[in-house]
């Protein structure tokens, strides 16, 4: 299965098709697939906001069986310990009979990651997840152990229910590659939804891809060329984000405290890079550019308390960056 001499026109065929098997399974939601996908191509992690039961344990679920890959789900809680993820070392017994650590590898050595409700587990065990979602590698009683490739952490938080939450450090926010916002379901997608829960419909999805396959064509995201003022235009982008920036709009002026790391340009040129391939090209334009802000900035922009008394969103301030002459080249 596995080809790692990936063309532009196969690699646009494998996405494809393992956004047609995840949306077997998955009604609706092609923006939420696209985004997801995009994100585990390039190697990064994803942030879902959404209200439960709106699928996301599923498209995990779902896409791990797609590419073949190991899953797991860590259920996040107020008494879960750094521990409880990365793993410890235990006392056993060798086969001379003499006691020896012997390391017990915990759930985060998968190829695919569901942290359910992140924000619920203490800042403590919020960080141990700092590590392997930046690194791809965790360090226990000083040894540092890798995570085989692609590894890919999709954490979820509920918009709603904010007693007994830990809010994320920015630091950990800007761990994510995309924050992805999950909408509620259309009235036919509803009923599309009942159709195939409620029934006797049962998919028996088969692998389209491995994870061999998925690190080559991250890899070949990567290798895509991009113009120097397309380079220029994600710089200025993420600038402009920042209120004491000379090309910055009145609206980040007023209600932006912090803008957008360099993580947010990283994120928007590989993302344009792979939204690039998906529509057959090997160049990168602006326009992929804007297509990737929004997710690729709206969790690393800080807003001030005015902007929070006001019901003003980070899409808005997005919107109005977007819209002034400072993403021109």
């Amino acid at each position: 299965m596995t080809n790692p001499a990936f063309t532009i026109e196969n690699f646009r065929t494998t996405a494809t098709t393992i956004e047609a098997a995840v949306g077997e399974v998955i009604v609706g939601q092609q923006a939420l697939v696209r985004h997801t996908l995009i994100t585990l191509l390039a190697g990064g992690n994803a942030l879902l906001e959404g209200v439960p039961g709106l699928g996301k344990t599923v498209l995990v679920r779902t896409l791990a069986r797609v590419i073949d890959c190991d899953f797991s789900r860590i259920q996040f809680t107020p008494d879960l310990m750094p521990a409880d993820i990365v793993g410890t070392n235990l006392i056993a017994e060798d086969e001379q009979g003499r006691r020896v650590f012997r390391f017990e590898a915990g759930p985060i050595f998968a190829n695919l990651v569901l942290a359910d409700e992140i924000n619920r587990a203490t800042p403590k065990t919020q960080s141990a997840m700092l590590e392997a979602m930046q690194e791809q590698s965790v360090t226990v009683a000083r040894t540092t152990r890798p995570i085989p490739a692609p590894f890919f952490v999709l954490a979820t938080q509920n918009p709603l229910e904010m007693d007994g939450t830990y809010p994320l450090p920015e630091a950990q926010l800007d761990r994510f590659f995309f924050k992805l916002n999950v909408p509620y379901p259309s009235v036919e997608e509803l009923v599309a939804i009942a159709d195939r829960t409620t029934g006797r419909d049962s998919r028996d999805l088969k692998p389209v891809a491995d994870g061999p396959t998925i690190v080559a064509m991250q890899q070949v995201a990567r290798a895509v060329p991009i113009a120097q003022h397309v380079t220029l235009a994600a710089a200025r982008l993420t600038r402009a984000t920042h209120p004491d920036d000379d090309h910055a709009p009145d609206v980040v002026r007023r209600y932006v405290r912090y803008g957008a790391s360099p993580r947010g340009m990283q994120a928007i040129i590989l993302a344009g890079k792979i939204i690039a391939l998906l529509d057959g090209r090997y160049n990168v334009a602006i326009d992929d550019l804007q297509a990737a802000a929004y997710p690729a900035l709206r969790h690393r922009i800080i807003l001030n308390f005015e902007a929070q008394a006001e019901g003003v969103t980070t899409d808005a301030v997005i919107e109005a960056v977007l819209n002034t002459p400072a993403l021109a080249a």
